[in-house]
């Protein structure tokens, strides 16, 4: 005897067809969110490697710094450390084979970028061995970008060897802070920690003879 084999009703292809669709829907939504978490952690971890190469550039750099003058202000004084809220500059040699062209004048700016935001960018010069003017080496490079506000700060000691405030602003041009404090409000879900970092020059130099007053120009040897 033959059996009647029953099939399935329309309404129960459909229900299958519903249930079907919401998991797949479900499965597809699980998967780009899990993308967007990957994507998310990969930009997180490419932007903590850009705040910290431009942590260790400056801080390598800063640890660096010569007690060479690079020009003279309008009153005839020694450049040696040029210090602004949004600029500084000092002479360092750079790392790696860079360092063969000698010490050279470093530029670190916040630039505005547009859209309301800025970029700390770095330019570098050639100090002729003649005493000359700096000559630009190329275009400024980009150490970071994405930046909400930032700005430089410095402290030294004053003229009774006694610590001074932060200053935005470092007024004797002839010698150099001890410490620098770079605070930036960068973009991206990273912080940028307020990083404090140590002039390895003696902020007094000036004082102890490593160059004379007025006029001098060149590298100067301790």
């Amino acid at each position: 005897m033959m059996r009647s084999v029953r099939g399935f009703s329309l309404m129960e292809v459909l229900a299958a067809l519903a249930l079907l669709t919401i998991v797949l829907l479900g499965v597809y939504s699980g998967i780009g969110t899990a993308t967007r978490i990957v994507r998310s952690g990969d930009d997180a971890i490419e932007r903590m490697d850009e705040i910290r190469s431009a942590q260790t550039f400056i801080r390598d750099e800063l640890a660096q710094a010569l007690v060479m003058p690079y020009g003279e202000t309008d009153d005839g004084d020694v450049l040696v450390f040029d210090g602004r809220a949004q600029t500084m500059k000092f002479v360092a040699p750079l790392p790696g084979y860079l360092s063969r062209m000698g010490a050279q004048l470093l530029t670190l700016a916040l630039v505005d970028d547009g859209r309301e935001r800025q970029r700390l960018e770095v330019t570098l010069a050639l100090i002729p061995p003649d005493g000359g003017d700096p000559q630009p080496l190329g275009e400024p490079e980009v150490l970071l970008r994405g930046i909400r506000k930032g700005g430089f700060a410095y402290r030294g000691m004053d003229d009774q060897n006694r610590p001074m405030d932060w200053q935005d602003e470092w007024a004797d041009h002839r010698r150099t802070p001890l410490l620098v404090r770079i605070h930036l409000d960068a973009d991206g879900g990273v912080a940028f920690p307020d990083m404090v970092a140590p002039v390895r020059i003696d902020a007094s130099a000036s004082r102890n003879g490593f160059f004379s007053g007025r006029g001098t120009r060149g590298p100067v040897i301790r």
